[in-house]
């Protein structure tokens, strides 16, 4: 895919090279996401509740960069409810705005704080992106080469039920192999947690298709010319961060390591 092609160097390099790379990275990603979904849920515009939503996920970057996912986490709730008050006042629709900006920034933290975990943070990324990578391959050459029944149709007319077992299948397939030349964690552990990343990277998806859907657009943004917005190629990998962060969260290493 030539968005994989464009975008894939860049958050290779970053995670690689980690410390201000990365961070400068995460902090352009999450203003750019951010920018695309105020300017979706205020279906065009962008005013002080757009602003309040980019802000919101610098903060929640800088929060946890600093404090750790649980900081950062308050941080992105507490913006998600000016959030809330600005498209109320605005006349955007407030759930929508608050959700998606709640969703983009703890992500985009989760993700950095993996990538920055002072044991295998760097592994723990690239597996990360390994296993989203996979999914979403395989889930678009299964969906369009064996077809069949549609997954959701209400939400995503495209998906269907054998892009959703391919993908999570070629997650759980990538996971193992990440794992296995990270030389990190139990080899059935490792393809257990990336089936699971694999489903979370396929409801986020799905997630930003019912959004896209509700405000009767096809892409977050024309910022990659042909292929849609920054948040069309990375929504899996929000959600799937998201998981894998709170996984890390609680028991206090990263799931690599289990």
């Amino acid at each position: 895919m030539v968005s994989a092609a464009v975008l894939g160097p860049p958050a290779l390099a970053a995670v690689w090279y980690g410390g201000a790379w990365l961070a400068g990275l995460v902090l352009i990603a999450v203003a750019l996401m951010g920018w695309e979904w105020a300017r979706l849920v205020g279906r065009g515009g962008f005013g002080p509740a757009g602003i309040a939503v980019v802000a919101t996920g610098l903060a929640a970057v800088a929060a946890a960069a600093d404090g750790g996912l649980s900081v950062g986490g308050l941080v992105a709730a507490g913006g998600a409810v000016v959030v809330f008050g600005a498209a109320l006042a605005g006349g955007a629709e407030p759930l929508w705005a608050a959700g998606g900006t709640l969703w983009l920034a703890v992500g985009t933290a989760a993700f950095m704080v993996l990538a920055a975990l002072p044991e295998a943070g760097r592994d723990t990324a690239l597996w990360l992106l390994a296993v989203v990578w996979a999914n979403d391959t395989a889930a678009y050459v299964c969906g369009r080469t064996i077809g069949g029944p549609k997954l959701a149709p209400r939400f995503s007319p495209n998906k269907t039920w054998a892009g959703f077992a391919g993908g999570v299948a070629s997650a759980g397939l990538a996971g193992w192999i990440a794992g296995w030349l990270a030389e990190s964690g139990s080899p059935l552990l490792l393809i257990g947690l990336s089936l699971l990343l694999g489903v979370a990277a396929q409801l986020g998806d799905l997630a930003e298709s019912a959004a896209k859907r509700h405000f009767g657009v096809k892409d977050a943004s024309a910022l990659i010319p042909g292929h849609g917005g920054l948040l069309d190629r990375v929504d899996g990998l929000l959600a799937a961060s998201i998981l894998a962060g709170l996984l890390a969260l609680a028991t206090g290493r990263s799931p690599l390591l289990w």
